[in-house]
């Protein structure tokens, strides 16, 4: 990692699974500048600890239902650079809709599964850091399905980009997972912008958009 270590601060009640993930970071090469059980206060102790990145469970104290969320759309609306990976044991899709919801990038939903990759796991903080997306895939299975179908215009190649691109991946990386040329990853990225009537934008962020234009259909 090039440049200064990547600040975080963490936001997870479980002892164990916080003082895991410290050490996950430090192996990393990131600075953990706070480390929380509870999400009391948590604009302040971000903005306080200088962070580059906040992960926050989704169930934190008191009532753990949606303390972490609602603390991540808070720090979304009121420190706009920093990136934000919520983390949670399920798949809950009202969750992640509202974390989405801006349109933009920066932000992560991942299962905890996933936090036992130190690679995959380094991977999502880095790439919410630089402004992506990161949704597991589970997370975006659990978005698209049991839902009337606003998208049946897409080609069936056009939905597999739609999923790839919504897990925050690069037209490089989709087009290495269906074994096909970045260029026509590209063509597929334009024809699913034009179905959806998602038109260029210099303030918008259509990868995500492509995904939300979705979910607003419904």
């Amino acid at each position: 990692m090039s440049g200064q270590p990547l600040r975080v601060v963490l936001v997870e009640d479980s002892v164990l699974l916080r003082e895991g993930l410290v050490r996950l970071f430090d192996e990393a090469g990131y600075v953990t500048a706070g480390a929380f059980g509870d999400a009391e206060d948590i604009v302040r102790r971000v903005r306080d600890a200088a962070a580059d990145v906040a992960i926050l469970d989704v169930r934190l104290p008191p009532s753990f239902r949606d303390e972490g969320i609602r603390a991540a759309v808070r720090l979304r609306a009121e420190l706009p650079d920093l990136g934000i990976l919520v983390l949670s044991q399920y798949v809950e899709d009202v969750y992640a809709r509202e974390l989405l919801s801006a349109g933009e990038g920066g932000v992560g939903y991942l299962l905890k599964d996933r936090v036992t990759s130190l690679e995959e796991f380094t991977d999502a903080v880095r790439r919410v850091h630089a402004r992506g997306t990161v949704l597991d895939p589970l997370v975006v299975q659990g978005l698209l399905a049991n839902r009337s179908d606003p998208l049946a215009a897409l080609t069936p190649r056009e939905r597999d980009v739609l999923e790839l691109m919504a897990e925050g991946r690069s037209n490089a990386s989709i087009a290495g997972r269906l074994f096909i040329g970045v260029g026509a990853v590209e063509k597929n990225v334009s024809g699913i912008f034009a179905k959806l009537g998602l038109e260029e934008s210099t303030t918008e962020h259509r990868r995500v958009l492509a995904v939300i234009a979705y979910l607003q259909r419904v």
